[in-house]
């Protein structure tokens, strides 16, 4: 497994970016998944909403370029910089309802020098296969990473959709939790077993890498792993 740094935009200057890039860089830090970030939050009655017209990096594709133009200075210990991942949305980016405008937004990224995708968790395989197909036909050719992130807890299942705007639980999925109850090891246990097998299928189907969202909570992870009989990621290849 590879950490990935999630690097977010939002309220940051070019030269706080510059700075959190060099220090990755001295880490010896590899890849890094652009983000443009969600505002802050307004917590004070008749406050304004951000602004993010003030902003040095208004859109993540900003972001991206920066990257790229800190890789070719050849700052980085590996003379190829940083692998620039962005963020997909196989269920649709909460913020953007209209689809064919979002893959406008995505290619952007993509054409500011991005070298993969990686996406934002989902439970049902079909959203990511259209997901994959509709980046095709938009001519977003880079590998495309499935995020996928098992349900540990009950806790964890109504955090899910919190964390990840818009995020769907398929019925049988959720039936399966309900038939669990308040067990947790038999909600675990679903879980597990649900990513499993999401894993299993997308291998199945030439998926070019999975990403495994663990909060901080690797357990699981390893147990997919192990279900899917390999030790690592360089296993799945």
């Amino acid at each position: 497994m590879t950490p990935i740094p999630h690097l977010t935009c939002v309220s940051h200057t070019r030269a706080q970016i510059g700075e959190i890039l060099q220090r990755y860089a001295q880490h010896n830090v590899r890849n890094i998944l652009a983000l443009a970030g969600d505002p802050p939050a307004v917590t004070t009655p008749g406050a304004k909403p951000y602004d993010r017209s003030t902003d040095d990096f208004r859109h993540a594709a900003q972001l991206v370029q920066f990257i790229r133009e800190f890789n070719n200075a050849g700052t980085h210990p590996d003379p190829r910089g940083f692998g620039i991942g962005i963020a997909g949305f196989p269920e649709g980016h909460p913020a953007t309802p209209n689809r064919t405008l979002e893959m406008d937004y995505l290619k952007a990224k993509v054409d500011a020098g991005a070298d993969y995708i990686c996406t934002q968790l989902f439970f049902n395989n079909a959203d990511f296969y259209d997901f994959r197909e509709r980046c095709e036909l938009a001519g977003i050719n880079v590998p495309i990473i499935a995020g996928l992130m098992p349900v540990t807890s009950l806790g964890t299942y109504k955090r899910i959709p919190e964390l990840a705007l818009g995020a769907r639980y398929p019925a049988r999925l959720q039936r399966a939790i309900l038939r669990a109850g308040t067990d947790p090891e038999s909600v675990k246990a679903v879980g597990i077993h649900w990513a499993t097998e999401q894993a299993r299928d997308l291998l199945d189907h030439n998926v070019r890498g999975i990403h495994f969202y663990t909060l901080n909570q690797s357990n699981a992870t390893r147990e997919i792993y192990k279900s899917l009989g390999v030790k690592d990621s360089s296993s799945l290849q």
